[in-house]
């Protein structure tokens, strides 16, 4: 039984073929040096992103608190994970043993 091409591509979704391209461009040595270094340089722009959310958010939870609702706690809360994702994240990884999984974010 022979598959056609536009039969294979057709029964694969979109997402499924952006995952099978980076998964084809990481299978050298030097194109998952540069897969990785991509990976960095977002997850460095993403926690500069989180961090200034968090703060925003703690900042807008002590506000809410001074106008005396009681939810500004849990907008402190949330922005204390939210500014710290990334220092959780690692500890996470470090605490499973898994230090070889983590990147090191580059901005």
């Amino acid at each position: 039984m022979t598959t056609s091409l536009p039969s294979l591509v057709a029964s694969v979704s979109g997402k499924s073929l952006v995952g099978l391209t980076i998964l084809a461009q990481a299978t050298g040595g030097d194109s998952t040096a540069q897969l990785k270094q991509g990976f960095s340089t977002a997850m460095g722009i993403l926690f500069m992103f989180g961090f200034f959310w968090g703060v925003i958010k703690i900042w807008s939870g002590a506000n809410a608190i001074s106008k005396g609702d009681a939810d500004g706690k849990m907008g402190i809360v949330a922005g204390i994970i939210i500014a710290g994702a990334a220092a959780i994240m690692g500890a996470l990884f470090a605490i499973f043993n898994l230090s070889g999984a983590t990147l090191t974010p580059s901005f």
